[in-house]
């Protein structure tokens, strides 16, 4: 019979908040760089130029059809080979997950654009609108209410996408919890605490994501 006991874990208690900030400011990181690379990626999905929407495309597909945990080791072993620059296990962790991030997101701005009628960019346009004019006036503020709720689940997965980065030793909350458990000899007790951190962190998120979704419906 496995008694638990999680007394000892008030002597490692700073390790533990170390992890949980280093994952939130890795989290934050990761969203506002694959936000703007999905913004940037969606809006040349919509190019007239065929080139830049192959382009494109192209980014999306190769991002999300392979596994991003493979990602995150190629960019760090693999990339610094071939580009030759050097880069740290964050800075690896952070280029390869706000890309692989940056993937969905550009498919939610795209489909959010998609789905405002286009009669309203016709009718802009017809008021002596330039086209990007008609975009960020008329189109983009519409299709962001829409964009919102998806947007804010992608990032919730982020978050949980940042647990993998301990594989390439950067200190988030998971490769704590693992030095600890390797430390303490108590392996079910540490990722018993890790879990619970993770979940205290997520489940409010969705539950405001869960409501948001509820609001702008009834608005609409």
């Amino acid at each position: 019979m496995y008694q638990w006991d999680f007394s000892f874990i008030w002597s490692y208690r700073w390790l533990f908040v170390n992890g949980t900030v280093v994952t939130l400011l890795f989290t934050f990181g990761i969203v506002v760089l694959g936000l703007a690379v999905g913004l940037f990626s969606g809006l040349l999905r919509l190019s007239r130029f065929a080139p830049l929407r192959w382009l494109s495309q192209a980014y999306v597909e190769v991002f999300r059809c392979t596994p991003v945990l493979v990602q995150l080791v190629w960019f760090y072993y693999a990339l610094p080979i071939l580009s030759g620059i050097e880069m740290s296990a964050t800075t690896a962790g952070v280029l390869a997950l706000s890309l692989y991030g940056g993937a969905f997101y550009s498919e939610i701005i795209r489909g959010g654009i998609n789905s405002i009628e286009p009669g309203q960019t016709e009718a802009a346009l017809a008021l002596g609108m330039t086209p990007s004019q008609s975009m960020r006036r008329i189109v983009l503020p519409q299709a962001l209410k829409r964009m919102v709720p998806p947007l804010m689940n992608q990032s919730i997965i982020q978050l949980k996408n940042t647990s993998l980065v301990s594989v390439l030793a950067v200190p988030d909350l998971l490769y704590q919890g693992q030095a600890v458990a390797h430390d303490s000899y108590r392996p079910l007790e540490i990722y018993t605490l890790v879990a619970v951190i993770y979940f205290v962190i997520l489940f409010p998120l969705t539950l405001l994501v869960g409501r948001l979704e509820r609001r702008l419906a009834r608005a609409d």
